[in-house]
């Protein structure tokens, strides 16, 4: 079987690679290495898979169309990651965040339609719920994007839903909620939390919150995202799926729980809060564990492999972290 996965050198995208590759499947990896941040990142993500004969590097864009109608020519799968994904980026640069989201999406899915190709699993975001006081988070909820990078995302969705209903592709929507883990870049600017803390908690430096620190979020584990793409692969056809743990923790508590397991000197310091950054997010599990997905890791677990990676990329052989 062979499969696409757009921005496969990045985070979730090589992590994608590596169980696609283990599953004996034929892999490309299309990637732009637009982020001048990430680069040496991405490159030692997917430094593990050139030497694999089922796996092809094609470096560029999900804008350029005629590469995508290629790439998609025997194509079984695609697993779309590409992405700009700055919530605070998008808030500078909205027309960006559209063209390369909405618009490249839009790419993906007629290169799909046209190729063949018989699923394209879209990886959405929690971030399309805003700022709605409904807790937990529920599929069928009203969206209240807050930031440009959320409307992309819900454009995505829609986009989606519309190929498979009006035209017969399959697609499957996964709405992220915060992802953590190996691999993730903790030096860029708009890195995730969680990497941040460790980086800061390893290094005994004060550990920056934005907001008062009772803002929550629902952490899931990058191996059980993992998971839930390929539980899609034969399931869940033109619908959306949260994918999280169903738990919550807030921001404080989670980097109390940080510099405890780092047995750290940090202090937690509290900062003005970001624009389109949301107070709340908390997922309900309940349509995609009716797929069968279950998460493996719980968040004391999954730190503690996030820590002990970060500890080795930090170290005076790696320093690009």
């Amino acid at each position: 079987m062979k499969c696409l996965v757009t921005g496969g050198a990045g985070f979730i995208g090589s992590h994608i690679v590596n169980v696609l590759l283990d599953r004996g499947h034929s892999v490309v990896c299309l990637d732009n290495f637009s982020s001048r941040f990430a680069v040496a990142n991405e490159k030692e993500n997917i430094k593990p898979f050139l030497e694999n004969n089922e796996f092809e590097l094609v470096e560029g864009d999900i804008r350029n169309k005629e590469l995508l109608h290629r790439l998609a020519i025997d194509t079984d799968f695609i697993f779309h990651e590409a992405a700009l994904v700055s919530v605070v980026e998008s808030m500078r640069d909205p027309v960006k965040t559209i063209d390369v989201n909405t618009i490249g999406t839009l790419n993906i899915l007629k290169a799909a339609l046209t190729g063949n190709v018989k699923k394209v699993i879209i990886a959405s975001s929690a971030a399309v719920y805003g700022d709605s006081p409904e807790q937990p988070k529920k599929e069928d909820m009203t969206p209240y994007p807050k930031s440009p990078y959320a409307i992309s995302k819900l454009d995505c969705e829609y986009a989606a839903k519309i190929f498979y209903e009006e035209y017969g592709l399959k697609t499957t929507s996964l709405r992220y909620f915060n992802v953590y883990g190996q691999g993730q870049d903790p030096s860029s600017p708009y890195a995730a939390v969680i990497p941040i803390f460790i980086r800061k908690a390893l290094k005994n430096e004060d550990i920056p919150i934005y907001g008062d620190g009772s803002q929550t979020r629902d952490f899931i584990f990058v191996k059980d995202v993992v998971h839930a793409n390929e539980l899609v692969m034969s399931k869940g056809d033109g619908r959306v799926f949260n994918v999280a743990n169903g738990t919550f923790i807030s921001i404080s508590e989670l980097a109390e729980l940080i510099i405890e397991q780092t047995d750290s000197k940090s202090k937690i310091v509290y900062e003005k809060p970001r624009a389109g950054d949301i107070k709340n997010s908390f997922a309900d599990t309940t349509e995609i564990k009716k797929m069968g997905f279950k998460p493996r890791f719980s968040l004391k677990s999954g730190i503690g492999n996030t820590i002990e990676w970060l500890k080795k990329a930090m170290s005076p052989t790696n320093p690009p972290c």
